[in-house]
Order: C-alpha cells, then structure tokens, then sequence
C-alpha cells in the first residue's frame, strides 16, 4: 500500500492495516449494513452479479473481494473503497446531514423527514399511472419503501421492457432509481431520481379515504420542460403489498406497459381518465 495513503489514518487503523483477518471483518460489518436494508440476499446477489456463496464468505469475513468485485459492490452502494478500512456510517457523514444543513434549519429536518409507519409502511407497493407518453397505455410498476436512519427511502426497478422499447440498457444500475420520502400535511411526498441523473420525478401521495385502507392516490410529475406531446404530470395509485414476496414478484414480473382492460376498476376509477389534470 502507498506510503502516503498509511499516514492518512490512525496508529489504530495502521494496525488494522498489517490484519487481514481484521481488514476483512471490517469489510464483512459494513457490507452487512449496507445490504440491511435489501429483503432478500438472494435478489441483492442477482442484481450485484455475485455468487451468493461468496458474498456470503464476505459477509462473513472469510474472504475479500477482487479489485473488480469491490468496484463493482461500492458502485452499486454509492461508497467508496474506503468501506475496507472504516465503518460505512463515516462514509456518508456529510450527505446524510444535507436536511440539516444551518442553511435549511427550520425549513426541512425531522419533522418532514419523520414519516411514521402508521402513516406510510415500510414494504412493497404496487402502483399505476397513465403513461407519461401514450395516453393509451398505463404504466405498473413496484416499489420498495425501507428505513434507515431515520430517514425513509423509496426504491425500484424500471421494467426491462420499457428500458429494452427505448433503446436502453437493462443492466440493473441503468434501471434502479431511488428516493426520499417526506411527510407532507396531507400525506407525503417522494423525490426521485436515477443514478447521476440530472432529470427527476416528484410524488405525492395521500390515503384513499374509502374502506381501501391499503390504498394511497395522488401524482406523479417529472423535470422536463412542456412540449406539444407527452404529459409531464399524470395520477397515481399505489398499493400496499407488505412483505409478501409472492405477490410482489407477481406484480414486478406484470410491470411495464399495459392497457386500460389490464388495470384494476378501483384503480382506474382512482385515477379519474375523464377529468383533466388541475
């Protein structure tokens, strides 16, 4: 290792550095609390490309991934390499205090960042929308909704369909996209975004006040400037799975485009076709 590089840590972490065995649970603790979040470790291996067996020999410790692998782990978690040698909470110090920010005290911090799990719970949803480029058609998707931190996250997949249709990759990092979510006063709001992407989309969602206790309805708008075509703001319906696995699979293996007859009556009578968008 470069002589520079060993006088940026502590005598501590210098003898960590002549350990392997410590250097490799330091990477097996954090790459345990950044897959903490991920229900299934099974899925985690299939998106990261990995063979379950050896990432669970470095969950465990045993084993340190190739140069490659570890790019490919800290690309995939938005880290760096330094996840081998210091705990993954010092990584992010000074993003996950962005709302906390002197700048923004008293306008955004606890309490929009504390969304109770009464209000919206932690799991899987289902959700539709009118497309945001043909009218005929609807699109269907599934998110995951985790905490970490105090803060809530949204996560998801775009279907391999839609990013095939469109001339795009359907590696899995080209299709994930992640958000916040906030408390609002009727509800909440998510703002999300692709990986380094400079475009965005902004929801908000508020409980169905039938019996449909399950049922969040709302919108979705995206950052693109108006055009004679495409809508930029469209309804939305979400569906609470919980963590039932099957059922998420069902509706992530159905996602992508569908027409009208493929969506649900209560749903379609939720996003109301026939009125315009106010």
């Amino acid at each position: 290792m470069d002589v520079d590089l060993r006088n940026n840590f502590s005598k501590a972490n210098r003898s960590s550095l002549d350990d392997p065995a410590s250097l490799r649970g330091i990477f097996g603790a954090n790459l345990r609390r950044l897959s903490e979040n991920y229900p299934s470790v099974a899925g985690l291996c299939r998106e990261l490309g990995i063979n379950r067996t050896q990432f669970n020999r470095y969950l465990s410790g045993e084993s340190f991934p190739r140069p490659d692998v570890l790019y490919q782990i800290c690309s995939f978690f938005d880290v760096d390499a330094r996840v081998l040698l210091e705990p993954v909470e010092d990584l992010r110090t000074g993003k996950a205090e962005l709302l906390a920010h002197r700048f923004l005290d008293g306008y955004f911090g606890v309490e929009p960042s504390h969304v109770p799990e009464t209000l919206f719970p932690s799991g899987f949803y289902g959700f539709v929308r009118r497309s945001f480029i043909d009218d005929a058609q609807f699109t269907t998707g599934l998110v995951h909704i985790s905490r970490a931190d105090g803060y809530t996250f949204l996560r998801g997949f775009e279907p391999r369909s839609a990013m095939r249709g469109q001339g795009l990759s359907t590696a899995p990092h080209t299709r994930e996209y992640r958000g916040l979510v906030m408390r609002q006063e009727e509800g909440v709001m998510a703002l999300v975004s692709h990986r380094a992407s400079l475009a965005a989309s902004f929801n908000f969602l508020t409980p169905e006040t039938s019996f449909q206790s399950t049922i969040w309805e709302g919108y979705a708008t995206r950052t693109q400037r108006e055009k004679v075509s495409g809508r930029r703001a469209a309804r939305m319906v979400y569906e609470y799975l919980g963590d039932n696995i099957t059922l998420a699979l069902k509706v992530a293996r159905g996602a992508g485009l569908v027409p009208l007859e493929r969506v649900p009556p209560f749903h379609a009578r939720l996003l109301r076709l026939e009125e315009p968008f106010r």
